[in-house]
């Protein structure tokens, strides 16, 4: 969230609040994605109802004190620290809700992209942490898993294409 492309990133996340406390978090299938974010998201946007409903008050206290440089009442510049920190803890919830890294032109991180984080202390049966045709860009899985009870299955990642072009 560097220079110039602070103003797209807080359009770009101020635009994501409003989906998400307007709409019911209803999946976004073709968002504006500014061009300062790295990576490919995987699209619709599907936010996760039960981390929705845990973030809302924090989303809409986020959203208040964005407004205002929404609506260009106030300067968005990289020297505001107080709106650095505010859009960094929008990122950090909407990455949370929607399972994907957001990541953006000059950050030192990961591309967007989807992702998973499962902490499982015993798995009995099947538990996959990504199942998917085709992932376009960057996806990952982090699993700490205890124990796998015999006969079961611990999958990080099963898909028909993960990322790269398509075979010819």
């Amino acid at each position: 969230m560097i220079g110039a492309g602070l103003t797209p990133t807080l359009t770009f996340l101020y635009q994501r609040l409003e989906q998400l406390l307007d709409h019911g978090g209803a999946p976004e299938p073709d968002p504006t994605v500014p061009a300062e974010l790295t990576g490919t998201l995987a699209l619709p946007l599907q936010a996760d109802a039960a981390r929705l409903a845990q973030h809302e008050r924090d989303l809409t206290s986020l959203r208040d004190g964005l407004n205002v440089y929404y609506r260009g009442d106030a300067p968005v510049a990289t020297t505001d620290d107080a709106l650095l920190r505010t859009l960094g803890r929008v990122r950090t919830l909407l990455e949370d809700i929607y399972g994907q890294r957001l990541t953006f032109a000059g950050e030192q991180r990961p591309t967007s992209g989807p992702f998973v984080r499962q902490e499982t202390e015993r798995v009995q049966g099947e538990q996959i942490g990504m199942d998917a045709d085709a992932i376009e860009g960057n996806a990952s899985v982090e699993q700490k898993t205890h124990t796998v009870e015999r006969g079961s299955t611990n999958i990080g990642m099963r898909a028909r294409r993960i990322g790269g072009l398509p075979p010819v």
